[in-house]
C-alpha cells in the first residue's frame, strides 16, 4: 500500500504532508507527556518487528500479495500516540532507504499508515472489546475487526488520494483498493491477533490498556523483540511471496502503473530490499533486512529517548482514565 513517487499530484502530496506533520507533531507531545521511560526500548523493537514483518508478503487471490502493516499491533501493544511515532519511523526508512514508498509521497503514506490505521483500528479495538465484555476473548475479537478495518480504511484512502490526484477515477481506484485490501485485510487481522494473543496470554501486563503496564521490563523484551525480528529477517522474509502488492496489482490492473517514477529528491541505496555487489537474491534480501531492522530500532528508540525523560513513570494506563491522574504509587 506504499504510495510510490509520480503516483500523487503535488496539492495532495503537498496536503497529505501537511496533515501527516500535524498528527505526527501531536502524537509526539503526547508521547513526551504519557511514555514511562522503561517503555522506551519497546518502541524501538516494535518499530524493527513491524519493519521486518512487512518483508514477509504473503499470498492472496489472483496473483496478488499482501503484507502485515502492524498499526493496530503497535496500538494495542503500545497506545495510539506511540504506535503513530513507530509506524512513521518505519515508512520514513523504508522511504529514504529501500525506496519501498515514494519520498514525495511520504506524507499521504504516513497519514494513511501511521496515522488513519492505527487511530481507527484502536478505537475499533476498544468499542467492539467493551461491547462484548471486555475479555480476552472480547479483545481478541476487537483486535481482529480493528486490524481488518484499518487495512481497508487506509486502502480507501489511497483510492481518494489517486482520485484527488486524477491518477485513476474514484469510481474505478475504490472498489479495486477496497476489494483486494478486504482480503489482505484477513492476513492482517489474523496475523495482529495471534501475535496478540500470544502476548496477552504470557504477558498480558504488556498490553497498553492492562492495568500494570507500566510494570513492563523493557530492556529484557526488548532484547528479545529483536531476536524474533532478525529471525524473521533471516528465515522467512527470502521465502515472502514475489507477487505484487496490492497497490501494485491494483496500479497494473487499471493501467497507471507506469506513472511510478524514480525520486526526484534522493536515491535509496538499499532499493527494493537488496545489496549491491552480493549475487545471491536470498543472502542480499537478509543482509539489507537486517541493516533496516536494526536501523528501525535505533530510529524509534533514539526518538523516544529524546522524547521521554530519564525517569518518567508514565500514566500506565489509557490517556484520560482517572489513573492518568492519579499519582503512582511507591
Amino acid at each position: 500500500m506504499h504510495i510510490p513517487d509520480g503516483f500523487l499530484d503535488a496539492p495532495t502530496a503537498i496536503a497529505g504532508g501537511v496533515l501527516a506533520a500535524a498528527g505526527l507533531g501531536l502524537a509526539l507531545r503526547t508521547v513526551r507527556r504519557t511514555l514511562p521511560h522503561r517503555a522506551v526500548p519497546l518502541i524501538g523493537v516494535a518499530a524493527a518487528f513491524i519493519f521486518a514483518a512487512q518483508m514477509l508478503n504473503f499470498p492472496v487471490a489472483g496473483g496478488t500479495s499482501g503484507h502485515l502493516i502492524g498499526a493496530v499491533l503497535a496500538a494495542v501493544l503500545l497506545g495510539p500516540s506511540a504506535a503513530v511515532l513507530v509506524m512513521s519511523s518505519v515508512l520514513i526508512l523504508q522511504a529514504f532507504l529501500f525506496a519501498d514508498g515514494g519520498i514525495t509521497a511520504l506524507g499521504a503514506n504516513i497519514f494513511n499508515m501511521a496515522l488513519l490505521a492505527p487511530l481507527l483500528g484502536y478505537v475499533l479495538y476498544r468499542g467492539v472489546s467493551r461491547l462484548l465484555g471486555g475479555d480476552l476473548r472480547a479483545r481478541l475479537a476487537g483486535v481482529a475487526f480493528g486490524a481488518w478495518c484499518s487495512t481497508v480504511a487506509a486502502a480507501v484512502s489511497v483510492a481518494g488520494q489517486l482520485a484527488l490526484s486524477g491518477t485513476v477515477a474514484w469510481e474505478v481506484a475504490f472498489p479495486a483498493m477496497a476489494g483486494v485490501h478486504m482480503l489482505i485485510g484477513v492476513g492482517e487481522a489474523l496475523i495482529t491477533t495471534l501475535v496478540v494473543a500470544v502476548v496477552a496470554t504470557a504477558r498480558p501486563e504488556l498490553l497498553f490498556d492492562r492495568a500494570g503496564s507500566g510494570e513492563r521490563t523493557g530492556r529484557t523484551l526488548a532484547g528479545y523483540g529483536m531476536l524474533v525480528a532478525l529471525g524473521l529477517v533471516v528465515f522467512i522474509a527470502p521465502m515472502a511471496s514475489e507477487w505484487p502488492d496490492g497497490l501494485e496489482a491494483v496500479a497494473a490492473r487499471l493501467g497507471f502503473a507506469h506513472k511510478a517514477a524514480a525520486s526526484p529528491i534522493a536515491s535509496s541505496p538499499l532499493a527494493d530490499y537488496t545489496l549491491a555487489g552480493i549475487r545471491s537474491p536470498a543472502a542480499s534480501t537478509v543482509i539489507a533486512g537486517g541493516i533496516g531492522t536494526v536501523v528501525a530500532f535505533a530510529m524509534a528508540y533514539l526518538l523516544s529517548l529524546a522524547l521521554v525523560p530519564r525517569g518518567a513513570v508514565g500514566p500506565g494506563q489509557p490517556q484520560g482514565s482517572a489513573h492518568n491522574r492519579a499519582p503512582r504509587s511507591s
